[in-house]
């Protein structure tokens, strides 16, 4: 489908590359310019998950993409780039402002020998602003973002969710953002500047709960710590004899029925909210009677809104799992056989695939540069005075 989009990525960590994959999937042609040591996840994984010294890291979030491996502080370097970046229709950076201005790689100066250009600027909380400067990373935007603050007990602490989710938001924004410049750019034939950042990520995550508040509500965290600051009971995980199930959105008459207790049908459709407390204590007790099998078979007869509370290891296994063909598998040349996630979404029923394995550092460096109409000599120069790599 994006056949034909030329990308130049300038990215790091998880925001950025992933931003990247999800349109190197569809078909765009992403080169991933790094620094001649490798970009930051070549050489770092949150729980020193390494395959074969091939960090898990890197490989999650550059297939796709062809490396390329400049020096941002060579000048002979700075003149591949311009002419890669003049041929381009994106670029795409996750610097923290400033930092592609001091450069000279700017969208103000790019975009006189490109107007076609979109420039996409992925940041921790803007472009600008009194927090521009800070370092954006997911937990500490979960926690100024109040992201945090709406998980747990109401007398425990603050969690943030299990996952950089903010980050895996902030990768989505970004190429909605640049698939919308392009349409644009087919009618106008300008490009455009594209901005977004973990923090709006952040709060967009929120657009439920923090329109409730916005607009005069004030949730609480439960006691329990079953049901959300702002959902009627029940909502939430509770235990069971053996383990854990999750229960959302009953009303009391049926909870009445599938948890055989008269008492339920003594509260009133609107104190629902009011007595959640009440209402998850009881269905903690009752639950906590039977095994976690039971009460599944026994809300499945009786229709109520139910889940397991998996490990990751259930999550592979599970039947609408398998049968979405969620997990994408590979040869790595270096780290041998891989899993990770594969593209989200089908088109025409079908799922994009691999077209190149997550590259090595500087691995197309020369196909780019003789792309770009440099000779076999030109190229040899460039290598021996240290402008480019690979």
């Amino acid at each position: 489908m994006l056949s034909g989009i030329k990308i130049v990525s300038f990215t790091h960590f998880l925001q950025g590359p992933s931003a990247t994959q999800i349109l190197a999937d569809l078909g765009a042609d992403v080169v991933k310019v790094e620094p001649p040591q490798g970009a930051f996840e070549r050489g770092w994984s949150g729980p020193d998950a390494y395959v074969e010294g091939v960090s898990v890291f890197f490989l999650l979030g550059n297939r796709n993409v062809r490396s390329m491996a400049v020096d941002l502080k060579n000048e002979d370097g700075k003149a591949v780039l311009r002419r890669l970046i003049d041929g381009a229709d994106v670029l795409i950076e996750s610097f923290r402002p400033g930092v592609m201005d001091r450069l000279g790689l700017g969208y103000e100066e790019l975009r006189r020998t490109n107007p076609r250009l979109v420039y996409c600027s992925l940041s921790g909380y803007g472009s600008d602003g009194p927090y521009k400067d800070r370092p954006g990373q997911d937990v500490l935007i979960q926690s100024l973002s109040g992201l945090a603050s709406a998980t747990g007990s109401a007398s425990g602490p603050p969690t943030p969710v299990g996952a950089s989710l903010v980050d895996q938001h902030g990768a989505v924004l970004g190429a909605l953002g640049i698939l919308a410049a392009l349409h644009g750019r087919e009618r106008t034939g300008e490009g455009t500047r594209v901005e977004s950042n973990l923090l709006n990520a952040a709060l967009d995550l929120q657009i439920e709960p923090l329109s409730y508040h916005l607009n005069g509500f004030r949730g609480q965290r439960s006691a329990s710590g079953i049901s959300s600051p702002f959902y009627k009971a029940p909502y939430g995980v509770f235990a069971t004899a053996d383990g854990h199930l999750t229960i959302s959105l009953t009303s009391t008459d049926a909870l009445s029925k599938v948890l055989e207790e008269p008492w339920f049908r003594g509260v009133e459709p609107d104190a629902e909210y009011a007595m959640r407390e009440e209402i998850n204590a009881r269905i903690a007790e009752l639950l906590s009677r039977k095994t976690t099998r039971y009460w599944t078979e026994r809300f499945a007869e009786f229709g109520i809104w139910h889940a397991p509370v998996n490990s990751y290891d259930d999550v592979m296994a599970d039947p609408q799992v398998c049968h979405n063909e969620t997990f994408l598998s590979f040869d790595h040349p270096s780290a041998g056989p891989v899993q990770v996630l594969a593209h989200p979404i089908r088109y025409g029923g079908q799922r994009p695939g691999i077209r190149r394995l997550p590259p090595a550092l500087g691995e197309h460096t020369g196909e780019v540069l003789a792309e770009l109409g440099y000779s076999a000599g030109e190229i040899a120069r460039l290598m021996e005075g240290g402008a480019v790599h690979g």
